[in-house]
């Protein structure tokens, strides 16, 4: 027979305890634990539509999660260094009562789907492409089937402005940047200074786990956020206040530095296709590589984007300003304006004709130096 007692030494290799309960409406439940019961909120994802959050208070963490059954009796979950090692091997033990108790990893590692590339248009729509996710901002998902999970794309906006009800965070991921697409927010960020304004044009890189927080912004306050892995972890960091006193805009966070770009103080530049312009927002020099982000416009009476393809894990465009046609193959003539994006997968032939005199482009890409061929 397997022993299935916790060792001796468990209560050295665990590092937290959390009840696992399952809720149909979650913003609801974390009201009543929140304001009702005091308890604060320690970790919600995913952002755009959360499912599951983590709370705190009075000595005890729980785990709400819409995923789990209501006829579920409830579990304990044990976060360990090493699970394997606290029940003789065992992850999952059954209490006398029924009540589940599994042991997982205290800080277990990004978890990074593969590479399932494919082509996505992504039109303006209405209302209804708009959903309610984390802090009370609206969502509406420009790749909706992730490419398989590895990212995610999202419109974002806060239409009557004010203050946000944001507190210093986090996020546990591999890749994440925001472009601000119209009005203005104010900023914080972990050893970066005083707070800031980003404006329409402005783009900032968040590179993993830096503290943040956004303050307020303007009305119809929009902004495009691409990350990877489409799941990722959102924390609530409790004990650091922002600013945080320490100004050092090199450090290096988890391989990556913090980006600030200001469009205002960015000259452009040619592009490697002909009759193309761009500016660069610096990604690919602070992610050493690992993406690039750039805004493109044509040249004086140029309408037209050679048709090329491309070897990338990921390119995806979202028109800024004006209008054009974009042409994929096998896939037709798309009429595209402001508002609307694409997703183009390796080796896909794909151009652009009839561009409007303002079209404007945000093209991002992983990784940063991949290689474009023109069509033959």
């Amino acid at each position: 027979m397997t022993d299935t007692s916790l060792s001796q030494t468990a209560p050295e290799r665990i590092t937290a305890a959390e009840v696992v309960l399952p809720c149909t409406d979650l913003p609801a439940t974390m009201k009543f634990f929140n304001e009702r019961l005091g308890f604060r909120l320690d970790a919600i994802f995913p952002a755009d539509g959360p499912a599951t959050a983590v709370i705190s208070g009075h000595g005890l963490r729980i785990r709400l999660s819409r995923d789990a059954s209501e006829m579920d009796p409830g579990r304990v979950s044990l976060r360990c260094a090493d699970p394997k090692a606290v029940a003789g091997g065992e992850t999952e033990l059954t209490a006398p009562n029924g009540t589940r108790i599994e042991l997982v990893e205290a800080d277990p590692p990004l978890a990074l789907p593969p590479i399932d590339q494919s082509f996505v248009v992504t039109k303006m729509g209405g209302d209804a492409a708009w959903g309610v996710g984390r802090a009370g901002m609206r969502y509406r998902d420009l790749i909706p089937n992730r490419q398989g999970g590895r990212f995610i794309a999202s419109h974002i906006a806060i239409p009557d402005g004010g203050l946000v009800p944001d507190m210093v965070h986090f996020h546990k991921a591999r890749f994440q940047m925001i472009y601000c697409y119209k009005g203005w927010v104010h900023l914080l960020y972990e050893d970066q200074g005083p707070q800031f304004t980003m404006k329409a044009g402005d783009c900032v890189l968040q590179p993993p786990e830096i503290r943040h927080r956004v303050l307020e912004c303007s009305p119809g306050f929009e902004v495009i956020e691409i990350g990877c892995p489409a799941d990722h972890m959102t924390c609530i960091d409790h004990e650091m206040p922002l600013p945080n006193g320490a100004v050092n805009p090199d450090r290096v966070f988890n391989g990556q530095r913090f980006v600030r770009h200001q469009a205002d103080k960015v000259e452009w530049q040619p592009g490697r296709l002909e009759g193309v312009e761009f500016r660069d927002i610096g990604i690919a020099a602070a992610t050493d590589g690992l993406a690039s982000a750039q805004v493109w416009r044509l040249g004086a009476g140029v309408t037209a984007v050679p048709a090329v393809k491309h070897a990338a894990e990921f390119v995806f465009y979202f028109v800024l300003e004006g209008a054009m046609t974009l042409q994929a193959e096998g896939q037709g003539a798309q009429a595209l304006s402001a508002g609307d994006s694409f997703v183009v997968p390796e080796g896909m032939v794909f151009g652009m004709e009839g561009a409007s005199a303002d079209l404007e482009l945000l093209e991002v890409a992983l990784p940063a130096d991949y290689g474009v061929e023109l069509k033959e």
